[in-house]
């Protein structure tokens, strides 16, 4: 028979036994297309989201072929690069002159002759909205030109084509509860106009911004400051031009060049599209040449490419397994009619590249059809509209190939078991016995040490490669040891009931069916935890960096100029209305000697000042700054370092927070309710200090035995009359002691307050106060609606006021992030053992009729699959976990040492990198899965006994 007759006949058993068992084909297909599928969409979505250069230019130009912009140096010769992206002065260049010495620059005259231009200009904008006021950008612009087709869209209503209309941004109608026929205002010119059209970005579908024509908004904005001193004037952007070359020649490189010569710097398409060689180019001399280093990013694909592989090759594999158990007569009866044990192997092989064919074909197919059904959320999510559906056809077809190969791996093990059955056994069904290898837990064991030496060795010396091969290695050392573990697990079950002890030792005699499910969970699991437990940390550690502003859950209202009195109690009530505010307000005053500074600014020792004198020695002084700090860093560990950072000594080195309005002194005026609403210190003793007229401290390195020293230089400026009069003379210069009252260590670091003078003892020593803010605490973060709505009303009180919330942390997505990974972990770890649960079902059908046989109730069919699913599933589970942390210990460690050397070069650099197990998501996996799986198992398990017919 001849290799080509010999396969044609391996593949068509292969079919015939694929559609004979339409379960178990129907299963490995599932396994085989959804990595496929998954990865089909990954391309598609990636390679169509990421934008084309041709798709960039259009964001930028729309349909018009260049866009000419002066970047402000005069009419100097300036030199770019083809990509109208990097500029700069030649070398030869003389210096820049000043800004007000150079000269405005004739930009349409460096236009290629015969072309037509649009111009852009935008400007930031206060508007009307439906719930209030917000802030905005307005761009002049004739949207409704054929020049800007594909960089603005029209989606509902009109384009504006006169100067009392303008259009906006489908994002920017949503925020402000505006629709198409409403009418906007523009605060300052109070300049009204009317919405005439919803527009979309197709670059940038999340832009809040509005559009109007040319000189609809900025010149009359210009007029009306020009004719009231009260209107600030428009602060517009430069202008640029979007240029239509003349017809067939469009804007080339030589027009590149000439504008280059008056200062002017160009966009131009098809420069962009077709660059000119290095040596026209003027600038690609300074600019030298640079690589792109893809390595890394390459190996990481090619790490996940193989760890699905390895996932779907364990998952499939007992399917196959299986599947040529209960084909060995078949098998048998080949090998019987003279077939060679390659013929054997060939068969089964065969079942894995039909099926994997056949997965590969459904996986990419549906990848197709998945992509094309969620474009608009996948643009709606990623904020850009796709330009065209974006096919690679190798890519596809290297992704079906895997596919292909994967199946054929899956079954080669079987495959080679198989071939190597003697005909004898496989016709009279006997499995025969074959004891444990001895040799591979021992390496397993040797492999998993040298492993976790590997990455921890690679941690401590920042060697991120050791840290990955280490890591790879105790996995697979692991991966050896789970036929020795899945056997112990056997002994665990003598004194289980009878239901689990039998999925136990289930589970141990049928090892070749549950080690690769078990480690299928494992890998998952490992590669999920692992991920968690670096997002936990990094997050942890980016909690820690973050400076608020104000303390958590407080909004503060304070007022640009108290002069006018009736302002801040009409902006407390626009805050108490509108913002989500639980509890009353806390009044917070400024203090300061001699004349307002924020009044008297201009002059040289114009004002006066006030602060409180550090003493020195330990306690008071922070060791990481000064002399013998970085000898003192080479000596400290991260803790260590932490613990002195966060000492009231060097608090307030590290930063200082001076949000509530008041000067680096950060003294306030201020009573008990400051204490309980804002600095959150709820001490009776506290508050009767402050009602006798004694400060609070809240960092106790200004304190020595209790008091503090109070400096103030009291200098009145010659423009402020009523207190000049009052003090003549010189300025002069008071230390005060003061007694008092010392909060615990952990207050230091409130933002904005170093100490609360209360009023009376400001005035007994001679200080001036004023009433400055008021401080809330909120129930939440208020929304857009609410935020607009108390700007609005602050706006008509004569906007001399503003609210200010807490910043919190910059937002991160380490929540959907943590959940993401645990539901992949999780499906993978409920297929897994769904798997292994239908395959030992199938295999032991014999020993359920026995049961029955016996007497066993019928609930016991329902339960044996619940153990099975669950020992599957918690083996799994535990041992990714313990396999995850490796990894994520390793590398943290890497980061740690990087932050060491950043804190040794700098002493006052933060060293913290913390290791936060993200416990929720493991407790979800190792607790939640597990049960659930087995739930699911015993739930969809028939209590039936099917009639059955013993051999013989």
């Amino acid at each position: 028979m001849s290799l080509f007759s010999g396969w044609r006949a391996a593949f068509r058993i292969a079919r015939r036994d694929a559609v004979r068992a339409k379960g178990r084909s129907a299963l490995v297909v599932a396994m085989i297309a959804l990595p496929v599928l998954g990865v089909t969409a990954a391309d598609l979505t990636y390679r169509s989201a990421l934008p084309t250069v041709a798709e960039d230019l259009t964001a930028d130009l729309g349909a018009a072929d260049a866009l000419f912009i002066d970047q402000g140096m005069g009419p100097v010769r300036l030199e770019q690069m083809p990509d109208g992206v990097l500029w700069g002065t030649p070398e030869d260049a003389p210096d820049t002159l000043p800004e007000d010495e150079r000269k405005p620059v004739d930009v349409p005259a460096t236009f290629p002759k015969g072309s037509r231009y649009l111009t852009e200009q935008s400007l930031p904008a206060s508007v009307t909205t439906r719930h209030g006021i917000t802030d905005t950008q307005i761009t002049e612009l004739a949207v409704a030109d054929p020049l800007l087709r594909g960089r603005v869209e029209l989606t509902e209503g009109a384009y504006p084509k006169a100067k009392d209309e303008i259009a906006a941004t489908e994002a920017f109608l949503k925020a402000a509860g505006l629709s198409v026929g409403d009418r906007v205002t523009v605060r300052g010119p109070e300049q009204a106009y009317t919405l005439t059209g919803a527009l979309e970005l197709p670059a940038d579908l999340k832009s809040e911004s509005l559009f109007a024509v040319p000189g609809a908004v900025i010149a009359p904005w210009q007029k009306a400051a020009d004719g009231d001193k009260e209107i600030l004037p428009p602060q517009a952007g430069d202008r640029k031009w979007l240029v239509q070359g003349p017809s067939g020649a469009g804007v080339t490189w030589s027009d590149v060049l000439a504008a280059n010569e008056k200062g002017v710097v160009v966009r131009a398409r098809q420069v962009v599209l077709d660059p000119p060689p290095d040596s026209e180019v003027p600038m690609a001399a300074q600019m030298g040449g640079w690589e792109t280093n893809d390595a890394e990013m390459t190996a990481a694909a090619l790490t996940v490419a193989a760890m699905a592989v390895l996932e779907i090759v364990l998952l499939a594999g007992p399917a196959f397994a299986v599947g040529a158990r209960r084909s060995r007569r078949q098998l048998g009866l080949v090998g019987s009619c003279g077939g060679t044990r390659g013929q054997v192997r060939a068969v089964v092989l065969a079942g894995g590249a039909v099926l994997g064919g056949v997965g590969a074909v459904v996986g990419v197919g549906a990848g197709f059809g998945l992509t094309a059904l969620f474009r608009p959320v996948i643009e709606d999510f990623t904020g850009r509209r796709f330009g065209e559906l974006t096919v690679h056809p190798w890519e596809i077809l290297a992704i079906a190939v895997l596919g292909l190969v994967t199946g054929v791996l899956a079954a080669l093990a079987p495959a080679i078991v198989a071939g190597r059955q003697s005909v004898l056994e496989s016709l009279t069904g006997r499995r025969g016995s074959r004891r444990s290898s001895r040799v591979l837990p021992v390496v397993g064991s040797l492999v998993v040490a040298i492993g976790v030496a590997l990455a921890v060795y690679g941690g401590l010396s920042g060697n991120i490669n050791l840290v990955a091969g280490g890591s790879v290695l105790a996995e697979l050392g692991l991966l050896c040891c789970i036929p020795v573990i899945v056997g112990f697990l056997g002994r665990l079950g003598r004194r289980l009931p009878l239901t689990p002890r039998i999925a136990l030792r289930d589970a141990a005699r049928n090892r070749g069916r549950t080690a690769p499910a078990v480690a299928a969970v494992m890998a998952a699991v490992a590669g999920s935890v692992a991920i968690a437990t670096y997002t936990s940390s990094n997050a942890a550690e980016q909690a820690y960096d973050h400076e608020p502003n104000l303390t958590a859950g407080t909004a503060a209202v304070m007022a640009f100029d108290t002069s006018q009195k009736a302002d801040l109690p009409r902006a407390r009530a626009a805050v108490e209305q509108n913002y989500p505010v639980n509890g009353g307000r806390a009044d917070v005053g400024r203090v300061w000697a001699g004349s307002d500074c924020s009044v008297y600014y201009e002059g040289e020792n114009d004002c006066g000042t006030i602060g409180l004198v550090k003493p020195t020695g330990e306690g008071h002084s922070c060791p990481l700054k000064g002399k013998g700090a970085k000898e003192l860093a080479l000596r400290i560990s991260a803790d260590e370092h932490k613990r002195l950072m966060n000492s009231p000594a060097c608090v307030d080195e590290r930063w200082t927070s001076v949000s509530l309005g008041n000067d680096d002194s950060k003294i306030v005026i201020g009573d008990a309710g400051l204490l309980t609403s804002y600095v959150k210190l709820d001490d009776p003793a506290a508050a009767k200090a402050l009602a006798a007229g004694t400060p609070v401290l809240l960092n106790r390195a200004y304190a020595e035995n209790g008091e503090v020293t109070l400096k103030a230089v009291h200098t009145y400026s010659e423009h402020d009359k009523e207190n000049r009069a009052l003090h003549p003379g010189k300025a002069r210069t008071t230390t005060d002691r003061l007694k008092v009252y010392v909060a615990p260590d952990r207050y230091a670091a409130t933002p904005g307050i170093r100490m609360i003078l209360p009023q009376r003892t400001a005035k007994e020593l001679g200080l001036h106060t004023e009433d400055h803010a008021s401080i809330y605490t909120l129930s939440r973060e208020p929304n857009d609606a609410e935020r607009q709505a108390a700007d609005a009303a602050i706006e008509q009180s004569g906007n001399r006021a503003y609210v200010m919330t807490a910043n919190a942390a910059e937002p991160d997505d380490d929540a959907a992030i943590l959940l993401i990974l645990a539901l992949f972990a999780g499906v993978v770890t409920l297929g897994a053992a769904a798997i292994t649960t239908g395959l030992s079902k199938a295999d032991a059908e014999a020993d359920l009729t026995t049961l029955s046989a016996v007497g066993a109730p019928p609930g016991v069919r329902r339960s044996l699959s619940g153990f099975q699913c669950l020992v599957v599933a918690l083996t799994g589970v535990l041992l990714g976990t313990l396999a995850g942390i490796v990894p994520a210990v390793a590398v943290r460690l890497t980061d740690l040492r990087a932050a060491l050397a950043d804190m040794r070069a700098d002493p006052m650099e933060s060293a913290y990198t913390p290791i936060v197990m993200p416990w929720e998501t493991i407790a979800l996996l190792a607790l939640v899965v597990p049960v659930l799986a087995g739930l699911l198992a015993a739930a969809l398990t028939s209590s039936r006994q099917k009639l059955a017919r013993r051999a013989g």
